[in-house]
């Protein structure tokens, strides 16, 4: 599986969104996309569900936030936090 990394951390809204949407939208099937940011993206949640991508998410020690993201169907990135 292929990982790209968007790293949105202390960018000001509505960057973040809109990065990690455009990212999501040209995900090919086997990729996933690791969302480095620094607060945790409430809105971004139902979006991926509603657009059919699985999550997980993992806080760091430094405040900022990892969410692993990937189709639907697809076998979870192995090696990464627990479901969200």
């Amino acid at each position: 599986m292929t990982e790209r990394t968007l790293d949105a951390r202390w960018l000001e809204p509505p960057e973040p969104m809109e990065l990690t949407l455009a990212a999501i939208d040209s995900l090919e099937p086997g990729e996933h996309l690791r969302l480095l940011i620094h607060r945790t993206p409430h809105m971004l949640f139902p979006i991926l569900k509603e657009w059919g991508f699985n999550y997980r998410t993992h806080a760091n020690d430094d405040g900022t936030h990892e969410i692993l993201i990937w189709h639907k169907g697809q076998a979870a990135p192995g090696g990464d936090p627990g479901p969200s």
